[in-house]
Parts: C-alpha cells; sequence; structure tokens
C-alpha cells in the first residue's frame, strides 16, 4: 500500500534547515554588539530607565495599526518581495532618526515599524500566505516576538517553539475574538491588548537595543540608517523563516515539521542563512 503522506523533497529539507539556523542563531543586540562593539552596550545601560518604558509603551500601542497600515495594496503572491527596497526606506528613516538624535527616535521608531511590518506582510504573501486573513496579520505580529528577548534570561530566549508556545493562549485569544467581531471591534479588545502586550514585551527590548545604538553620538546619521538596515534584515530573517516553517506545517503537519526541526544539528552561520539580496 503506497502513503499519502506528502514526500519531503530536497528543497523541502534545505527550506526547513535555512529556517533553523536562522532561528537559533544570535540574537538582535549580539549581532549589534559584532558590528558596533562596546560603545552599544554601554549606551544601552546608560539609557534612562523611563525611555525604555516609554519605548515599551509605544510598541504596545502602535504595532497592531502599524501592521493595518503596512498590509495596503499587498495581496499574496510567489513573486519575490523585493525586500531591498524595504531595507533601502529604511535607512533613510534611520538617517533621520540618527541625523536629529534623542527625542526624533521616538518619532522615527513607529516609521521604521510600518516599514518593517510592511517587509514582513509582503514575506508572508509571497509564502502563500493570504494577508486578508486575521490569522496571517497576527502571524506577522508574531515575528516581532521572535525577534525580539525577554529581557529576563527567559530560557524561551533560546528556542523558536519556546516563544511559539509562550506566545500560543494569548495569540489563539486574539484569534477567536477577531474571528468573532472583526477588525473593527477588536482594537481595544482586552485578548487582543493581551497579545499584544506579550509581543511588545520581547519587540521592546529589541527596540532598546536599537534606539541605543542609533543614539550614539560618534557616527550620527550613518549610526541610525546603519542600524536600522541591521533591524530590518534581522526581522527579514526571521520571517523568511518563520513563513517558510509555516508553509511546510500545512504541507506536512505541525508534529512532522517539529520533529524534523529538533533532529538537525547545531545551526550554521547566520549571515549565511539568507543572502542580503533576497
Amino acid at each position: 500500500m503506497y502513503s499519502s503522506l506528502p514526500h519531503w523533497s530536497p528543497t523541502d529539507c534545505a527550506d526547513l534547515k535555512r529556517a533553523r539556523d536562522c532561528l537559533e542563531s544570535p540574537s538582535f543586540a549580539s549581532r549589534l554588539s559584532e558590528f558596533v562593539g562596546a560603545p552599544f552596550e554601554v549606551a544601552f545601560k546608560l539609557m534612562p530607565p523611563r525611555w525604555h518604558c516609554r519605548i515599551q509603551q509605544a510598541a504596545e500601542k502602535g504595532i497592531w495599526s502599524a501592521l493595518n497600515v503596512a498590509v495596503i495594496g499587498l495581496t499574496g503572491t510567489a513573486r519575490p518581495c523585493g525586500g531591498a527596497r524595504y531595507r533601502l526606506t529604511a535607512m533613510a528613516v534611520g538617517a533621520a532618526g540618527g541625523f536629529f538624535g534623542g527625542p526624533a527616535l521616538l518619532i522615527e521608531s513607529p516609521c521604521t515599524a510600518v516599514v518593517m511590518l510592511r517587509a514582513i506582510a509582503a514575506i508572508a504573501a509571497a509564502e502563500g500566505e493570504p494577508l486578508e486573513r486575521l490569522e496571517t496579520r497576527l502571524a506577522c505580529l508574531e515575528v516581532l516576538a521572535l525577534g525580539g528577548q525577554s529581557g529576563r534570561g527567559d530560557p524561551a530566549d533560546s528556542g523558536y517553539f519556546g516563544v511559539r508556545l509562550a506566545l500560543d493562549a494569548p495569540l489563539a485569544a486574539a484569534s477567536r475574538h477577531l474571528a468573532e467581531r472583526g477588525l473593527a471591534g477588536g482594537a481595544g479588545s482586552p485578548p487582543l491588548v493581551q497579545f499584544l502586550a506579550a509581543v511588545s514585551q520581547r519587540f521592546g527590548v529589541t527596540l532598546s537595543h536599537k534606539a541605543a545604538a542609533a543614539a550614539l553620538p560618534v557616527v550620527g546619521a550613518a549610526s541610525g540608517a546603519f542600524v536600522n538596515r541591521l533591524f530590518i534584515q534581522h526581522f527579514q530573517d526571521i520571517a523568511r523563516a518563520h513563513f517558510a516553517l509555516r508553509r511546510l506545517e500545512r504541507k506536512f503537519g505541525a508534529r512532522e515539521v517539529r520533529a524534523r526541526y529538533d533532529q538537525l544539528g547545531q545551526p550554521s552561520a547566520r549571515v549565511l542563512a539568507y543572502p542580503l539580496a533576497a
């Protein structure tokens, strides 16, 4: 008797390995430290606590609205998602924030979030995810948590599926609520607020890292552009990996993908996971 289960092609196996290499590699903060060095870590430690709090609050309030703006005009497509133009746009926005410095970063961050979420949504569409579905939009926001950190040395920081498990309950509650009431009635709903809080708790830490690096006075606008370039590339990598795994889960089932994911060896160098030109 022939099995009705789909066959893992070499392309499927390569996609799984590439995704794991990306998702289990160093954090955005580690990448910043590698390129910027000690000044970034000093700047992050010297940031006033109220700045961390304001960045966290801004992330929680703004990311849902930013996503709804970001998906305007995008539709499902199998064509390449043109990620380079989003990186160039983010660099221009970051250069403006770095040039003016200080409070300008609080204005620059929402603009960067819209650009980045549009890049993430384009990747989702390229992987066959319909952007009109609420589940897809929530999965786009999930990328922000997957690419962030808890800031508490949480064990979930060490694994992609650990973060997804931590988000399962708030994500399911938000999905049910939005399915029942739609976008119009969901913006301030407790289930969606709870999910956005879970996402922004991790994403806000990464935003603080970005703000600290962009505020370095030594290179001004150039620093802001470079940091935004690294920032959006980080989340584009995470999005490609996340939506590739979701595509494989639709094809083979979540349990099978997780089993093969866990069987893979140590990740390769992250910079090789997704070429910059992708």
